[in-house]
């Protein structure tokens, strides 16, 4: 009778953790793992512990307990906490809504090899380049009361007094959109350029009009994609500061959320307040966030076709 095979050796400590993908390689992660303990990690938390620890300032004295910043920016009529988080949102989402919208054709047509793409393309992120400053300062000359838009309007006869389209709510969207747009575009682009032309041109043989192939086709497959962009293009949109002071109306119809956070921490010294209105826009960007981002996981998941 032969002797038994001697049971196999036990792996050891370090081949099992490697199996399960931990060995030294894993110290790459520590410097990004300090960085965002350092620079969003530990803000947050001081942050929230500061909200929770109001500073009995003449702003909320009347508001009393742990949170109460939170009722003050809410309940104080001056602070019109409902009315600043309305007003910003009613910048914000059309302002990320219309640049995705408006990106969609434009990077359909900008997929094709022809003649000055490459100066049309650059001609549409400069924007990105201007920074929100200078671009109100053109808003200021292009479509102020005095601008190049009414004086040309007034010369043809077309009005009589100048129409505002700066320092309201329209030229602080139309800010939003100008500086949001070459961000939403490039994204838009880059997952429009991983989608397989090929499948498109399979259904053109199988006699699917352009319409057809755009919605059954292109469509679904980008977005994931869209709704990707729209939330970053909203978070960008939702922190809007210098739009609203330098084109907008502080004190009526612009009086977003940042700007009573700025109010509170720059003009009353009100930290504890400043905190809480900060913790509450975060917290109104990621519930936004997050359902676009539940919507975006009911969308395809699979394989493009292509590059993406």
């Amino acid at each position: 009778m032969s002797a038994l095979a001697s049971p196999a050796t036990k792996p050891s400590l370090k081949h099992r953790l490697a199996e399960r993908g931990v060995d030294r390689s894993l110290w790459l992660l520590v410097p990004g793992a300090v960085f965002i303990i350092l620079f969003f990690v530990y803000p947050f938390l001081y942050g929230l512990s500061l909200s929770l620890t109001p500073s009995g300032s003449p702003t909320c004295g009347m508001y009393t307990g742990v949170f109460a910043s939170y009722k003050c920016f809410f309940l104080d009529s001056f602070q019109d906490g409902w009315g600043t988080i309305w007003k910003t949102l009613r910048l914000a989402l059309p302002a990320a809504l219309f640049n995705v919208l408006a990106s969609i054709p434009i990077a359909y047509q900008l997929r094709g090899k022809f003649r000055g793409k490459r100066l049309l393309q650059t001609v549409l992120v400069i924007p990105i380049s201007l920074g929100t400053v200078l671009v109100a300062a053109g808003l200021l000359n292009f479509a102020g009361r005095s601008g190049w838009i009414n004086r040309f309007l007034r010369l043809i006869g077309l009005i009589d007094k100048p129409i505002a389209l700066t320092n309201n709510y329209v030229g602080v969207l139309l800010s939003l959109i100008i500086t949001g747009f070459p961000f939403a575009f490039l994204l838009v682009s880059s997952y429009m350029s991983g989608i397989d032309p090929s499948l498109e041109q399979a259904a053109a043989l199988m006699g699917a009009g352009w319409w057809k192939r755009f919605s059954r086709i292109l469509l679904p497959l980008l977005a994931p994609g869209l709704a990707t962009t729209f939330m970053l293009t909203f978070v960008l949109a939702f922190s809007v500061f210098p739009s609203a002071t330098l084109v907008g109306n502080p004190a009526g119809s612009t009086r977003v959320i940042a700007l009573v956070a700025y109010q509170a921490f720059a003009e009353k010294f009100d930290y504890s307040l400043a905190s809480a209105i900060a913790i509450v826009m975060g917290l109104i960007e990621l519930l936004v966030v997050g359902l676009v981002a539940a919507w975006r996981s009911t969308l395809y998941r699979g394989s493009t076709g292509g590059k993406g």
